[in-house]
């Protein structure tokens, strides 16, 4: 008898590894100008961009400004 991640066998003995966990590998290249490094720098692009608005509006002051401040 099987259940969902165990098996129990004919003595009522629970086995929780009797069933291998399915593997799915990724083949998709992560390096140079592929698909997922153009979403990967658009992202980051994003991701600076409001920073500094934040650090903007948080400071008063424009982030070139911020920064030879401190």
């Amino acid at each position: 008898m099987t259940g969902k991640g165990f098996s129990i066998n004919e003595r009522a003995q629970v086995n929780s590894y009797a069933i291998k966990p399915k593997v799915y590998a990724d083949k998709t290249l992560k390096f140079g100008l592929t698909e997922y490094a153009e979403k990967l720098n658009g992202r980051m692009a994003m991701l600076g961009f409001i920073s500094s608005i934040v650090v903007e509006i948080l400071t008063g002051q424009g982030f070139i400004a911020w920064l030879s401040n401190t």
